[in-house]
């Protein structure tokens, strides 16, 4: 099947909804056979996402600069850990080994990755879909602005749909596989 990558927080949040949805995620990318690719770190919503489609069979890999191992808490426990130079190759590599990217509930590196690979889709540098996981409406907010910039005249709405959202891992993964 697909390679997924994720783009998620080294934390955890504040919100018990972002775990249990992370690991419903994990689960089900294992259960349909999706490979996780994502950040490396064994910390925080990433290494329960790791954990969670391990546990339950699947392929995770991970990709993290050397400068980062230590800092991130790198997992060594994954089906395969790539060590690039830096964050460039990092998002790089991440985006040539994923036929589709999720962003679930993260911070200033999350939302960075997130538009990103966006930018990237809409300067055609890749046709692969891209949602975001609304985990107890995180997102909502990030969404109406989105919208905001669309009636403003600053994004068309083809660009604005390019990226999905969904409040649940299975109505997320189901819109994205109807695009692969």
């Amino acid at each position: 099947m697909a390679r997924i990558c994720v783009y998620l927080g080294s934390r955890e949040g504040n919100r018990p909804a972002f775990r249990q949805a992370t690991t419903k995620l994990g689960r089900t990318l294992a259960e349909r056979g999706h490979t996780l690719v994502y950040g490396g770190a064994r910390v925080g919503l990433m290494g329960e996402l790791a954990n969670s489609v391990m546990d339950a069979g699947g392929e995770a890999i991970g990709v993290m600069p050397d400068h980062l191992v230590e800092r991130e808490q790198a997992h060594f426990g994954l089906s395969e850990l790539i060590r690039v130079r830096n964050m460039h190759e990092r998002k790089a590599t991440m985006a040539a080994n994923a036929d589709a990217f999720i962003a679930l509930p993260g911070g200033i590196g999350t939302l960075e990755e997130l538009f990103e690979i966006w930018t990237w889709g809409y300067l055609g540098l890749h046709e692969k879909p891209m949602g975001l996981l609304n985990i107890d409406e995180f997102y909502s907010p990030l969404l109406t602005f989105l919208d905001s910039t669309v009636s403003h005249g600053f994004l068309a709405p083809p660009t604005r749909e390019m990226l999905l959202d969904a409040p649940s891992p299975h109505e997320l993964l189901d819109a994205l596989e109807a695009l692969l």
